[in-house]
């Protein structure tokens, strides 16, 4: 199997992991899950993040043709529209952010949102083929954190959102509207029955107790042996028993009501207002 390269940038106040997915042979790149920066303190944002991406890319003489989102996430908001603009590529992200939209639209009043997936110029279904570079990939549907997250298949590396982490930390929590325990077993499933040695990069990494360092990559042989939530030992009864019981005691993302107004429309900011300020929304009493 073809073996793309991987570049990881980690960004540390949101934990999570952009990469550039490139092919060696024809130096076309994808870049998943890019980070835009921001203070919710101050209300700023900025590109700081995005640009070590950009640098890298044209550094390494790179084209990006996709712009890559494993689900609209809760935790950091997309630079994807930044991106774009300084890169190219195309912004992707899987078909059921339709329902995503349909159930935040009214949780912030977004009546301007259209709830078509209209705002990505991709959308992609289960099984969907694409390539990067020769290299070929595909899509898996990987829905239980959230109705729209998937899995890209790129040569031998998988880009699993945050369906799984380290094997040391586990897996996605699944009480998001959408969310399903029993479904992100099925989905997890699907991943690990990729072959054993098919690279599976992480969304996130938070340090599991006792370990030192960030990671975020593995494999399907390492997830299937050690994963502490969901390996070959454990049954789908005792997953969702653990997922639904431990979901049950988290608290809210810090930024997830910025972040979900922003991605749900696919990193677009929302307009200024007549005093030329830009505003998001936050619901008292309402999540």
């Amino acid at each position: 199997m073809t073996k793309p390269d991987v570049s990881a940038f980690f960004d540390e106040a949101t934990f999570t992991v952009t990469y550039v997915v490139s092919d060696p042979t024809t130096g076309r790149a994808a870049v998943v899950d890019p980070v835009l920066d921001f203070d919710p303190a101050s209300g700023r944002t900025s590109t700081t993040s995005a640009d070590e991406v950009v640098a890298f890319v044209e550094d390494n003489k790179l084209g990006v043709d996709w712009i890559l989102e494993t689900h609209v996430h809760a935790d950091h908001l997309s630079a994807a529209p930044y991106i774009h603009e300084t890169l190219g590529g195309k912004a992707a992200i899987g078909k059921d952010v339709t329902a995503v939209q349909k159930t935040f639209k009214g949780v912030f009043n977004l009546k301007d949102l259209a709830t078509d997936g209209s705002q990505f110029e991709h959308l992609f279904a289960d099984a969907d083929a694409f390539s990067v570079g020769s290299i070929e990939a595909y899509v898996i549907a990987t829905p239980g954190h959230t109705p729209a997250c998937v899995t890209y298949v790129i040569g031998d590396a998988a880009f699993v959102g945050d369906t799984l982490f380290m094997p040391d930390f586990g897996s996605a929590r699944t009480d998001f509207p959408g969310g399903s325990a029993p479904q992100l077993y099925e989905s997890i499933r699907k991943i690990l029955a990729l072959p054993d040695n098919t690279r599976l990069f992480m969304c996130h990494d938070y340090k599991a107790p006792g370990r030192d360092v960030f990671a975020w990559e593995t494999s399907v042989a390492e997830q299937r042996a050690n994963n502490i939530h969901i390996n070959d030992t454990v049954s789908r009864d005792e997953f969702v028993a653990m997922r639904e019981g431990r979901d049950s005691q988290l608290g809210m993302p810090k930024l997830i009501l910025p972040s979900l107004q922003v991605n749900l429309r696919a990193g677009q900011l929302p307009e200024p207002e007549d005093n030329n300020i830009r505003y998001l929304k936050l619901p008292l009493d309402a999540v």
